[in-house]
């Protein structure tokens, strides 16, 4: 439910000290973000940056032929815009609602002024952006070099690392298209695991039921995305959990 919301639900958001806080919060607009909306298109001019709360965005690279595959998601942990305070004002990627849920939305000048401030925002944003180019990285790396259920195992996890349930909705068709593999591979993967016991499948619905099965299965791709955030984001977890136990 929207009253549920709170914008220290967003890792970033909850890090803030009081001052920068204060400064923000009263043009944080919450928004509910639907399966399969698009925030932004590639090459579009950034109105808005966003702060997910509990739903997850897909950032996609479009190819010529109309092909895409997902090269980072970003969900609780993060903020999407990033291109606005890196010195552009347009994205290359198309950003799409992964995982339903809410966020809340900042018109970008207001970011860009407290951005430009050079204080904690600004280190803290820095930091973020350097986990998520690892985490761009890694994908390109690992759709390269790893199978497909080896992928299939990543994304599973990092999405599960955002949510509070270890049930996904997501059909095999849109994971295929996250992965840029085909359908039939992810049909296969999946069966693969389920086998195992590791998931379950139907309907549209995964349900992960063995989540230490699935790291070993999964490559290191997922253990040097994760640990990367940590190092650069380990004082954020530690502010949000003093911010939330003050509130």
């Amino acid at each position: 439910m929207v009253s549920l919301q709170d914008p220290n639900q967003n890792h970033l958001l909850a890090a803030l000290l009081d001052a920068e806080f204060d400064r923000l919060s009263p043009h944080l607009e919450l928004v509910q973000m639907k399966l399969g909306d698009i925030l932004y298109e590639s090459g579009g001019k950034l109105e808005h940056v966003y702060f997910p709360t509990s739903a997850i965005i897909s950032l996609h690279y479009l190819l010529e032929n109309g092909s895409s595959s997902e090269i980072a998601g970003v969900g609780n942990e993060g903020v999407l815009g990033i291109s606005l305070f890196m010195g552009g004002n347009t994205t290359p990627s198309r950003a799409v609602v992964q995982t339903s849920g809410y966020g809340y939305r900042l018109k970008a000048h207001v970011l860009l002024e407290e951005f430009n401030r050079s204080g904690q925002v600004m280190h803290l944003l820095l930091r973020y952006t350097q986990a998520l180019i690892t985490h761009m990285s890694q994908t390109a790396v690992c759709n390269r070099h790893h199978t497909v259920e080896q992928q299939l195992c990543r994304w599973l996890l990092l999405t599960l690392d955002r949510l509070t349930t270890n049930e996904l909705t997501m059909t095999q068709e849109l994971i295929a298209n996250m992965l840029g593999v085909r359908r039939e591979g992810v049909t296969e993967a999946a069966g693969r695991l389920q086998v195992q016991h590791l998931i379950s499948y139907r309907r549209g619905h995964i349900t992960v039921l063995n989540r230490n099965g699935l790291e070993c299965q999964a490559c290191e791709c997922y253990g040097v995305v994760k640990k990367e955030f940590a190092r650069l984001l380990s004082d954020v977890q530690h502010r949000q959990g003093r911010e939330s136990a003050r509130v």
